[in-house]
């Protein structure tokens, strides 16, 4: 910028240097012009008298008269043999006047008319000073320039080392961090600046990274658990079987019971893969319009087929006037997945066996409601029966790992919707799921 402006002052102190030395020159001529005629006469001696006593007062100046023939009237040059080129007496002639700007200074041609009386004046000189105060300004421009460079860079590099402070001890800070020594670490944070509130930000991210590396260690601890519990009684059954003979009856007992060890198994790889896929980003799914009644329905069918003994009453709170209000825009496997878990469990805990499952709509969402008439939740376990393996102290004997309803509030958060739970111990529990329609 400093260049620029630098370049943009000599420039224009140029352009006026010019434009002012040509209208002097242009004065001078006009000036030799008047000085010359006079009573209707072209007077030479006059002139030559005048350039003789006071008139030089240009550098290098050269003055050349010719009347309206092209012939030289007067010179001030000591080689009168100098000529003008024609072509520049024509064009002067015909358009009155003429100026340009050769290498040794400038020049300036005039025709000039008293009464009847015309004259060609050309006048050239170089403008020494001018020249001069240019040179003497370019030379203060770049040293200006020159100072001014090296004033910004002291300035800018001692301002840029104070804002680079605080990023490089955050940086070193940040190197200190590692998966050993993420708990309960945060940076500095000082001031209100961006730095201070780039801090911030990262320690936020830092208590969610150390909340992710605990869940995850909490899930792959459970998860072990779980998974060790089935495999070792598989284990310890086979190996007691075949510690020594048995009848029929016998091994078919122990069948029975491994097999229902190989289902719990079974279903608990199911939950995990479940909870595994539930927590993939929104972008991995391919949503699509689903419709909520008719899942419902199939999933229904499913589940009796499953579990022969279950019951499922589906029914509608009012009846939708287009079928709009009962389309969601999701994953057509995670909601079924949801529901299932939710359905699964109202026909497990219900003392009858029967789930009952309310559908609602609103102007911008569609409510489910999944009911049983079983033992309850306690009021202090409401809020944690959505963790991962988290099991209420009434069910306990009840099949299960406790991986169900933390899989279905994923889902419920990947489609941008809520899932509530109200529970009275010894009469039901009732899940409601709010999901944005398509209106």
């Amino acid at each position: 910028m400093l260049m620029i402006f630098a370049v943009l002052a000599y420039y224009f102190s140029s352009k006026s240097r010019k434009a002012e030395y040509l209208e002097r020159l242009e004065y001078r001529a006009r000036s030799i012009a008047n000085v010359i005629i006079e009573d209707g006469h072209v007077k030479v001696d006059l002139l030559r008298k005048l350039d003789r006593t006071t008139f030089q007062d240009l550098y290098k100046e050269a003055i050349l008269v010719y009347n309206p023939n092209y012939d030289l009237l007067y010179s001030n040059l000591k080689d009168t043999t100098i000529r003008t080129h024609r072509n520049l007496l024509d064009y002067i002639k015909v358009n009155k006047s003429y100026s340009y700007e050769k290498g040794n200074g400038e020049v300036v041609g005039i025709y000039y008319t008293e009464g009847e009386v015309s004259v060609i004046v050309i006048v050239s000189s170089f403008d020494k000073y001018g020249y001069q105060n240019l040179t003497n300004l370019s030379q203060i421009l770049l040293l200006e320039l020159a100072t001014a460079i090296i004033v910004l860079i002291g300035v800018g590099y001692f301002f840029a080392r104070k804002m680079v402070e605080p990023i490089d001890k955050l940086v070193k800070e940040v190197d200190s961090i590692n998966a050993n020594n993420l708990q309960d670490r945060q940076v500095a944070v000082q001031g209100k600046d961006e730095i201070a509130k780039l801090a911030a930000n990262f320690n936020t991210m830092l208590q969610r990274l150390s909340d992710s590396f605990d869940l995850q260690k909490s899930f792959v601890s459970n998860a072990s658990h779980e998974l060790r519990t089935p495999l070792a009684s598989i284990i310890s059954q086979l190996q007691v079987t075949l510690s020594k003979e048995r009848n029929a009856s016998e091994y078919q007992d122990v069948l029975n019971s491994v097999l229902e060890d190989a289902e719990s198994l079974t279903d608990l790889t199911n939950g995990l893969l479940q909870l595994a896929q539930s927590e993939m980003r929104v972008q991995q799914f391919v949503f699509s319009n689903v419709r909520i009644d008719e899942l419902l329905m199939d999933m229904a069918n499913l589940i009796r087929l499953k579990q022969k003994e279950s019951k499922i009453d589906i029914q509608f709170n009012k009846l939708p006037d287009n079928d709009l209000l009962v389309t969601c825009f999701g994953n057509e496997s995670l909601l079924k997945i949801l529901f299932i878990n939710l359905v699964d469990n109202a026909c497990k805990f219900s003392r009858d066996n029967t789930a009952h499952i309310s559908i609602d709509f609103y102007t911008q969402y569609i409510m489910v409601q999944v009911r049983d008439k079983g033992i309850g939740i306690p009021v202090d376990e409401l809020n944690k029966i959505f963790e991962p393996f988290y099991r209420g102290q009434n069910v306990q004997k009840t099949r299960g790992h406790g991986l169900g309803l933390s899989i279905c509030k994923k889902i419920v958060q990947i489609h941008k919707g809520h899932i509530t739970v109200t529970s009275t111990p010894n009469e039901g529990t009732t899940f409601t799921v709010i999901l944005p329609h398509m209106m």
